[in-house]
């Protein structure tokens, strides 16, 4: 193993940064891959503080830094991607996407180029083989658990992934970090947001991106499950399922989005109980721990990132869908974001929330 030519994502971060002291000292050839991101808002490199701190990492390990543009690739992926379902009336998860088709897919074509044999990250999972299954499961470290992102990762991606990161948690990561002699990258702020959307201003985003934004944003109809009318919409892009803040709706209760209507234009408001349901039908779905599932397996499902999860069931599964019920009433379920289930720790799968 120590003769193996590993990749290693690095973003400038404390967790990447550490990633490869410790690939370094497992006696691994390390080559390092940053990737340039484009601040389409402001029209720059977003990330140059970042890649420098990141090249100083790889001057202090001795290993060589390529430094790519992948924006072209970029935006025909994720960024239309984003743009294609909030006009749609869904909510995407670009850093599932990412994940899956950039950096274990462009990353990994990037390896072979290099002549590398694996490619690394600092996510927070764990891998391991089992009856020839590469299988994801939790992080030690449940606050900082990336699983959810990774459901979509191919088998044979995953057959090249190391993450060193596996057995530690945050705290611990950054204690080695100063051990390591780069405290100001421990004591760097990190960010929650999603890496193309400054100040995490999706709307802003939105309205720079969308050709003719004012003329195919328009406004609507905001209205109750009954169907009477309640006051205007600024666009459908501007909602999203759960939603109570910036409605500018008063009736007295609070309200919430409950659907949004693409066809009529519509955004349907109700009381947060009838944002509950019991039911769950998801797409694109890949499996990870088995090769195959059945109707009547139970898992934890997660609707959302920060979500704990719901016991759930299998009650109907073909190539295109999956269908759970759930035991208790969740709430919030909305289309286009992730639905990840797991067996305890280990993560089965996931798909896109229909």
């Amino acid at each position: 193993m120590q003769n193996k030519k590993v990749l290693i994502a690095m973003s400038g971060g404390v967790d990447s940064s550490v990633a490869a002291y410790l690939l370094k000292k497992q006696g691994y050839d390390i080559v390092g891959l940053t990737m340039k991101v484009w601040d389409y808002i402001n029209k720059r490199w977003r990330n140059e503080k970042s890649i420098e701190d990141a090249q100083k990492i790889a001057d202090d390990l001795n290993f060589p830094l390529h430094i790519v543009d992948l924006e072209d690739k970029f935006n025909k992926i994720i960024i239309q991607n984003f743009i294609n379902e909030y006009t749609n009336g869904r909510t995407p998860n670009p850093c599932v996407l990412c994940n899956k088709t950039i950096k274990w897919g462009a990353f990994l074509e990037l390896a072979d180029k290099y002549n590398c044999d694996y490619l690394a990250s600092g996510h927070y999972i764990k891998l391991r083989n089992e009856n020839n299954r590469y299988i994801i499961s939790k992080s030690n470290d449940t606050h900082k658990d990336q699983s959810y992102f990774l459901w979509a990762v191919s088998q044979q991606s995953l057959s090249r992934a190391i993450f060193p990161l596996a057995n530690y948690t945050k705290p611990q990561v950054k204690e080695m970090a100063i051990k390591f002699g780069i405290k100001h990258i421990a004591q760097k702020k990190e960010s929650s947001e999603i890496c193309f959307v400054p100040n995490d201003d999706y709307r802003s985003f939105l309205k720079i991106s969308i050709p003719d934004y004012n003329k195919k944003i328009i406004p609507g109809d905001f209205i109750d499950t009954s169907g009477k009318i309640l006051g205007k919409h600024k666009g459908l892009v501007n909602y999203t399922i759960g939603q109570r803040r910036g409605l500018e709706i008063a009736v007295g209760y609070p309200l919430y989005v409950l659907k949004l209507d693409v066809e009529k234009n519509q955004v349907i408001l109700g009381q947060k109980n009838e944002l509950s349901t019991n039911k769950l039908r998801i797409k694109d779905y890949n499996l990870m721990k088995y090769d195959n599932l059945k109707t009547g397996q139970e898992f934890e499902t997660k609707i959302r990132y920060k979500n704990q999860g719901f016991t759930s069931r299998i009650t109907k599964i073909d190539k295109q869908n999956i269908e759970f019920e759930f035991y208790d009433k969740i709430y919030g379920v909305t289309p286009g974001q992730s639905a990840v289930f797991y067996e305890g720790n280990d993560l089965i799968g996931g798909g896109i929330i229909c």
